[in-house]
Order: structure tokens, then sequence, then C-alpha cells
């Protein structure tokens, strides 16, 4: 028994310290081998793209998370990609760094679940062991999804302001292009950055039909869903841009504050339990307590 915590100890330890030196060390170490390339300004050197740039910080000193890629099934990476894609493509949270950290902590979560399952009896212990491997394993996951989440309702959020400012451009004389060009270089937040992406892949070669579905693929936003599939059936039938884009404003501004209502309506519902379980009980003591306390004083006295 002794010994079988000591050794979960050790791999709890060596664990953790791995995965502090790959989080803290490994980044740095090839963000400085990336800037010295750039100074030294090598011609031999191919084009580094940002998603080039993104993976290969990603990678440890000893290409743990390239290792993990080529052994990790294709489902995972699949996956882990498309979350990776929802959260903006972050340079500190790629793909590889993402299985490192997966493995590194699945490690810990295992040593963890073995001093638990030791420490507490069968089979709620061993219940409780495997449960805390699950979620160290699939916490980057976890943390990945919940960043693209919040994305996604700031693109939500940003998307009927930003609608409105291409209806203004195209209505001024630009094309749809230079109105998205124009609103993406002045605005600030996930859609602005988005659209520059967008507008890149159009520069590529990539045709605008494909490069509008890429946008509301990578975003997964419904509504900006909507608006492309809306932008490409306008440039199929020759609508006029700026009713669409109005017209899409409106009903997001709509939808926006229908939302904003049915939270509202909400309120009262998730009150009552708070009320109930903490308002109500200190408002009975504080009125019913002084009365209690004299008929018990004088029930007391006649006895």
């Amino acid at each position: 028994m002794q010994s079988q915590a000591l050794l979960a100890l050790a791999l709890f330890t060596v664990g953790f310290g791995t995965l502090l030196w790959f989080l803290f060390g490994g980044a740095s170490v090839n963000r400085k081998q990336a800037l010295a390339n750039l100074h030294r300004e090598l011609a031999t050197k191919p084009a580094i793209t940002p998603a080039a740039t993104a993976t290969d910080e990603g990678k440890g000193p000893r290409n743990l998370g390239a290792t993990l890629r080529r052994a990790a099934p294709a489902p995972l990476l699949k996956t882990i990609t498309k979350l990776w894609a929802g959260a903006g493509r972050p340079e500190n949270n790629t793909p590889d760094r993402v299985l490192a950290s997966m493995a590194l902590l699945g490690l810990v979560g295992v040593a963890l679940g073995i001093m638990i399952s030791r420490l507490v009896a069968p089979p709620m212990g061993i219940a409780i062991g495997v449960g805390v491997a699950a979620i160290a394993f699939f916490f980057p996951m976890i943390r990945l999804q919940s960043v693209g989440e919040t994305r996604k309702e700031a693109i939500k959020r940003q998307l009927p302001d930003t609608l409105d400012q291409m209806s203004i451009a195209v209505n001024a004389g630009l094309g749809f292009d230079a109105a998205m060009l124009r609103v993406a270089k002045n605005g600030k937040g996930e859609l602005a950055s988005e659209l520059v992406r967008t507008l890149q892949d159009i520069q590529v070669g990539q045709t605008r039909r494909v490069a509008y579905e890429d946008l509301a693929e990578r975003t997964g936003v419904d509504t900006l869903h909507r608006f492309v599939r809306s932008i490409i059936q306008a440039e199929a039938y020759g609508i006029a841009l700026s009713d669409v884009l109005q017209t899409q404003a409106d009903e997001l501004r709509l939808e926006r504050r229908q939302y904003a209502e049915r939270k509202a309506m909400e309120i009262p519902v998730k009150v009552v339990f708070p009320l109930i379980l903490f308002i109500m009980p200190a408002m009975f003591i504080v009125v019913m307590g002084p009365g209690v306390i004299g008929i018990i004083q004088a029930f007391g006295g006649m006895g």
C-alpha cells in the first residue's frame, strides 16, 4: 500500500513537472529560434505562413506534439483541430500543444486516480479515480470548447453592427469586398479578424463562395451562416447586396432584442430557488424568532 502510494506520488510529480516544463519552457525556445531565423533572413528557408508558425510554436523542443500527432487517432485529431479553429486558432494553444497537454494531464490524472482509489473504498474509489483521470485527460479539449463558445457569442453580438457598417459602405458606392475590407480594418474583435482572413483567402485564389462558406464553417455561428447563405444567393440571382445587408441587420437586431427579452423573462424563475433556499429562511428567523423566544419563555415561566 505504501509503495503504491509513493509510486503514484512520483508519477504525479514527474507528470506535473514535465507539464510545467512544456508549457513554460518549450514555447520560449522555439520563439527565440524563430526570431533568430527571421533576423538572419535566410533566403533558402521557405516562407513561413501564420498557420505554420502557429503549428511550429506549439511543438516542444523535442517535437513531443508532432510525435503525438502521428500516434493520435484520426477522429480525435480531427475533433481537436475543429475545436482549435472554433477558438480562433490561438497560437499558444495549437493542436500539437493540446495533444501534449492531454497526454501529460492524463498521466497526472492517472496518478491522482490511483491515489484516490487507494484512499476510498471500492467501488466508489475506482469510479472517482477513473472520473478524475478522464477529466484530466479531456480538460484541454474542454477548455478549447469553452473558448470557442465564448468566441461564438462575441461574433453573434458583433454581427448586427458590422452588417450596418457594411450596408452604409455599400450604399456609399463601395463594392462588397471593399466594404468588408473597410469594416474589417476599422473594426476590432473576433468578427473583424475573421473577415480579414476571408479576404486573404479570396486574394490567394479562393472563390468568393468557398471563402464565405469557410467563414461560416470555422466560426460555427448560425446567424453568420444564414448571412453567408443570403449573400451567396444574392450574388447568384443578382439581388442588390445593400438590401440584403440591411434586411439581415434588421433581422439580427430583432433576434438580439428578443433574446434579451427572453433572458429577462427567465430572471423571476431563476430567482425563486435562491429566494426559497436562502432569503425566506432568514426572513422567517428574523420575523418569527422573537415571537418563538417569547412563547418559550412564557411556557417556561408557567412551568
